[in-house]
């Protein structure tokens, strides 16, 4: 069963729950499979990946199992990622997420307003890049679509929820504040 679970999570593309690989084991060999043994398959997979010869290792991230590699393989990543900047995020779209992801449920016309232009690419190559979901529909005149951040956003940016963010106090500088600060 383990290594039906490791290709499992070798070939998602995301992170695979835990009752995702439950549902494909299930369903593969058409017999129950309880949390138990699917953990235990789980914890026996992440003590291979920790051997110190290999450069990858199982991360739980999101609520879901998958690989990344070892911090000490990062430099070299990294070089990848530059000769595949192409798919970077633009400072637009950068921006538009950054709104989404703090102000979220939220509307194409509230990202409009706090940015101050039309989002209407950013927003539609955030939801090609699935960074972004539609997650319903507000009770607003005309019934907007309303936006959320996506599962591929935690993983992308590497959190396990949206409370994992930056908070807003921790962007600003006081050494810039006029006037003396009391305590």
């Amino acid at each position: 069963m383990e290594h039906y679970i490791e290709a499992l999570i070798f070939a998602s593309e995301q992170g695979i729950r835990m009752e995702e690989i439950m549902y494909c084991l299930q369903a593969a060999f058409e017999r129950d499979f309880n949390a138990t043994e699917v953990n235990e398959s789980l914890k026996a997979i992440e003590l291979k990946y920790s051997d110190d010869n290999l450069a990858i290792e199982l991360v739980k991230i999101g609520n879901g199992y998958q690989f990344f590699t070892k911090k000490q393989y990062h430099p070299v990543i990294n070089l990848l990622q530059l000769q595949r900047s192409k798919k970077r995020l633009s400072q637009a779209a950068l921006e538009t997420l950054a709104i989404i992801a703090y102000k979220q449920p939220v509307t194409k016309t509230d990202v409009e307003q706090i940015r101050g232009v039309n989002c209407d690419y950013s927003i539609q190559k955030l939801l090609e890049k699935e960074l972004i979901a539609i997650i319903g529909k507000s009770e607003a005149l005309g019934k907007p679509i309303l936006y959320g951040t996506s599962g591929l956003f935690m993983d992308y940016f590497g959190i396990n929820n949206i409370q994992e963010l930056p908070q807003i106090k921790d962007f600003t500088n006081n050494s810039v504040a006029i006037g003396e600060q009391t305590e």
